[in-house]
């Protein structure tokens, strides 16, 4: 893997574990000469784990949307200034489509909907073959327990293939957890459209 996309959350979190944990992987990221691709935002986990990884030596590359460009929240830049490279696209879509472009992986830290959204959305791409990119939960201090829950009831209930809920790799050690990435082969899938630009 040599680009890995991160999503999460644009605030800190309630608990300092979720930020030593951002600011670890960037670290590692850069230590591990993996570039890392995000949303741009400078401000909650998205700066920690992007300051980290430059601080580190690393590589980022930002992926905004014009809308949020300019925009501040309590008195700092939403967007990052000093990124390796900021790319502007025309909406958020445009967005999610470029990280996913870019990257070799995904892994989620914590975050609130939009975290949750683009996750899910990756892993939906992954079911329909779309790519066959690994996709990790860090699941710091538990965060991911619920949804992993929620995953697994998927399954049990008949809404979800066993070898779908495989795709949602987890795991509480970052170093673990890009292991586990990096050994990644996902179950062959039919695919229901013919290439991914019908996305």
């Amino acid at each position: 893997m040599k680009r890995i996309c991160v999503f999460c959350g644009s605030n800190a979190g309630s608990q300092a574990i979720y930020r030593a944990e951002a600011e670890k992987l960037g670290r590692l990221l850069a230590a591990r000469g993996i570039e890392l691709v995000y949303g741009a935002g400078n401000i909650g986990l998205m700066g920690a784990v992007a300051d980290a990884c430059l601080e580190a030596g690393g590589t980022v590359i930002g992926i905004i949307p014009e809308a949020l460009v300019g925009k501040e929240v309590a008195g700092r830049a939403v967007d990052h200034r000093a990124l390796t490279r900021l790319e502007v696209v025309d909406s958020m879509h445009t967005r999610k489509a470029r990280m996913a472009e870019l990257s070799d992986g995904f892994v989620a830290l914590p975050g609130g909907f939009g975290t949750f959204e683009e996750f899910c959305e990756i892993l939906t791409w992954g079911q329909l073959g779309f790519h066959v990119k690994p996709m990790g939960l860090l699941n710091v201090n538990g965060f991911y327990d619920p949804l992993l829950a929620m995953f697994d009831r998927a399954v049990s209930d008949g809404f979800l293939r066993p070898q779908n809920r495989a795709m949602a790799l987890a795991d509480t050690d970052i170093e673990r957890l890009l292991a586990t990435m990096a050994d990644y082969r996902p179950e062959p899938v039919s695919k229901w459209l013919k290439e991914e630009r019908q996305l």
